[in-house]
């Protein structure tokens, strides 16, 4: 049935864009095939940055810069590292071949990571994935990794920044005495410490 349902989603996903089937039974493919193209839908607008949420993904509560999603009994967090942007900082990522699946992505020149690894307290898995200066965090079961992966990479792949007003923002008193919560670039390994925890006292996903 998730396979049904996979393949329905990436036909309906980004309409009015041509669509591409997508063999989702390999995440490299989904990951190579959706970032690569140059998606300019949109349809949720930020401080500085904009992007497109995929049918099927609703959005739930902002704060600061970072957003609440929800698909499918799951929830999405993304963090959007507009400062990092603007100063074009690099993004360093080291293979972990202890992880349950770990990539270094380069597409059209935006770099970035996709890490999953199994949280051993809940037997959920953790999947990190970031890409052009944004990043999605979710806690899943392993039968949903694919479908979180595919909406994930439609989402990043339509974050945009508007320069002027990050400038504003970063000239303004905006990000003063702003803790920064995490590092966007590290990865976490588990969910001691991450957006998950410190953003969300949520039921475990999944759950409500």
């Amino acid at each position: 049935m998730k396979k049904i349902i996979i393949l329905f989603l990436v036909t309906l996903l980004l309409t009015g864009c041509t669509m591409v089937r997508i063999d989702t039974n390999s995440i490299d493919n989904t990951v190579n095939v959706v970032l690569s193209k140059d998606n300019e839908l949109y349809n949720r607008v930020g401080k500085g940055y904009k992007y497109y949420v995929p049918r099927g993904v609703t959005y739930i509560d902002t704060n600061d810069l970072n957003e609440k999603l929800y698909s499918d009994g799951n929830y999405y967090y993304l963090y959007i590292d507009a400062v990092s942007y603007y100063h074009q900082r690099e993004v360093e990522y080291e293979v972990n071949p202890d992880a349950y699946y770990s990539r270094a992505i380069s597409i059209h020149d935006k770099d970035g990571y996709l890490e999953i690894n199994i949280d051993e307290d809940t037997g959920y898995y953790f999947i990190e994935f970031m890409y052009n200066y944004a990043k999605i965090e979710a806690l899943v079961n392993k039968d949903d990794i694919e479908l979180v992966v595919l909406n994930a990479s439609y989402i990043l792949s339509t974050v945009k920044f508007n320069n002027n007003v990050i400038k504003l923002m970063l000239n303004d008193d905006y990000f003063v005495n702003q803790e920064e919560k995490y590092d966007i670039f590290a990865s976490k390994k588990d969910t001691s410490n991450n957006f998950l925890k410190v953003v969300d006292d949520s039921t475990p996903t999944g759950e409500e």
